[in-house]
């Protein structure tokens, strides 16, 4: 079982950047899937992006170009370098963990049962 702390949320302005990080305890990070989803008030919590324990990574249409996932096995650390937000990216962020995620079912929040608290992701306009 691993534990996954996030961090780096905050306010921004459209079209700024934030980068946050999801600290991986309790197991090596690299035989994990890290994903990260998010929920907007009112709205189902949705993929953002996964780094499959291979290393191959994996967006939603909406971010593709725009968000980097990245890990440091070393720091068992994964981050999410946001760029060019804006009010539609506003939402609580959490990255989720797993192992033996299929690749079809890496998109599916599901089938992540280890899950961070949730860090606030607020772009203003």
């Amino acid at each position: 079982q691993i534990q996954l702390v996030e961090s780096g949320g905050g306010l921004v302005q459209d079209g700024g950047s934030l980068r946050l990080s999801c600290a991986v305890s309790g197991g090596p990070l690299s035989r994990y899937t890290i994903g990260w989803f998010r929920q907007a008030p009112g709205k189902e919590r949705e993929f953002v992006t996964t780094i499959r324990y291979s290393g191959h990574t994996y967006y939603a249409d909406s971010v593709k170009g725009r968000f980097t996932i990245s890990r440091d096995n070393p720091k068992s650390t994964v981050y999410l370098q946001m760029n060019s937000l804006t009010p539609d990216d506003t939402a609580v962020y959490y990255c989720a963990g797993g192992s033996g995620i299929i690749l079809s079912s890496i998109r599916n929040h599901a089938n992540y049962p280890y899950w961070g608290q949730g860090t606030q992701v607020t772009v203003s306009s």
